[in-house]
């Protein structure tokens, strides 16, 4: 499993994630900052990649495109820095590993974490 760290997650997490033995990069290392996030979901879907991000954007590109990948890890708390969530999201990678690797969304919050399977059913 690698992630994506999309530009609005700092990109400490690299490190923090990298010392959990999770493979990832920062979009900022491989993409321009102001990229669409349509182009990071297609690089990340060309790559291999899940993607990981504080936005819900990607949850919206899902549904509207009916995608079946790439998988979204979308963190929904006001403090997004590995220092105070970090537990919770290696938990939520931990505990969706299965559904992160067939097509999933995962929405990580300070309360609980569910996950999406893709393609959305409307």
């Amino acid at each position: 499993m690698k992630l994506l760290l999309d530009m609005n997650l700092p990109p400490r997490w690299v490190q923090f994630l990298t010392a959990e033995s999770v493979e990832c990069i920062h979009w900022s290392d491989v993409g321009a900052p102001t990229a669409k996030d349509s182009d990071i979901m297609a690089y990340a879907q060309e790559h291999g990649f899940i993607v990981f991000t504080h936005a819900l954007d990607f949850g919206a590109l899902l549904a509207s495109t009916d995608a079946a990948g790439p998988s979204v890890i979308q963190v929904r708390t006001q403090n997004i820095v590995p220092e105070e969530i970090g537990s919770l999201v290696l938990n939520a990678i931990r505990q969706f590993e299965e559904e992160l690797l067939q097509g999933a969304l995962i929405t990580i919050d300070p309360y609980r974490s569910r996950a999406r399977i893709l393609p959305f059913r409307r």
